[in-house]
């Protein structure tokens, strides 16, 4: 069934509680910090965590906020800004690829792959031809890693609404912690705002092994429960044991 953005919230159920969903999340974490141990510690699978999301959807405070707790010397997070003249000068996958984590390990990408079909299609840098081509090209890379390196690939989109996106960007500009963030090509990518959904619509029915999970962003407390119960769920499927000791 086709994802269609308009048809889902941007906001949590009308019934959850913020303060107790703030206390389930802090126990999830903990949870989460305990599987990613036992991850690191079994070397069986690797863990790839991809979040996407338009600008000001909350992508930084989600890697802050549910894996920043997490033990350093398993978990890396890398953030893909736009390319590199040498990065050009190879195929779009190539910097990606560097990135992929070996087993034991986690890896978070803050935008990925799915940017040079993305930003790239929108503002007409390539055609659809060539998108779709890539979004075929990206879906092999995905099942390589799943396949034949055991890597868990897990999928986020930060759905936030427009308004929720204007509301972020006048904070960057009134509240000095968040000056950093400011970038005056915001507003101009915010008036390309039903391109982009329509092209993330489209990454959504052709690259949907694994699927993408849509999460509601435009209250943090609630992304960030929602990422933190997600991850939770898929690690523990995995029945990951510390190794035993050895004979010797």
């Amino acid at each position: 069934m086709a994802i269609q953005l308009s048809e889902i919230s941007t906001r949590a159920p009308k019934d959850m509680d913020k303060e107790a969903t703030k206390v389930k999340t802090a126990s999830l974490i903990e949870q989460l910090d305990e599987l990613q141990n036992l991850l690191y510690a079994s070397a069986k699978y690797a863990v790839l965590v991809i979040i996407q999301g338009m600008d000001a959807s909350g992508k930084d405070g989600a890697i802050k906020h549910v894996f920043g707790p997490l033990n350093p010397l398993g978990v890396s997070a890398k953030a893909f800004k736009a390319p590199t003249e040498e990065e050009l000068s190879y195929d779009f996958l190539w910097r990606i690829h560097k990135y992929v984590p070996a087993k034991g390990m986690m890896q978070i990408f803050n935008r990925s792959q799915y940017e040079d079909v993305l930003v790239t299609r929108v503002h007409h840098w390539i055609n659809n031809a060539t998108a779709h081509r890539r979004m075929k090209e990206i879906n092999h890379f995905e099942s390589l890693l799943q396949e034949s390196g055991s890597t868990i690939i897990v999928k986020f989109y930060l759905h936030i609404s427009k308004k929720e996106q204007a509301e972020r960007f006048e904070e960057r500009l009134t509240d000095s912690r968040k000056h950093w963030k400011f970038n005056s090509n915001d507003a101009k990518e915010a008036e390309l705002w039903d391109e982009y959904r329509k092209a993330y619509e489209d990454c959504f029915a052709r690259c949907d092994n694994p699927p993408w999970i849509i999460v509601p962003a435009d209250q943090n407390w609630y992304k960030e429960y929602v990422i933190a119960s997600t991850m939770v769920e898929i690690l523990s499927k995995l029945n990951l044991q510390y190794p035993a000791l050895k004979e010797e």
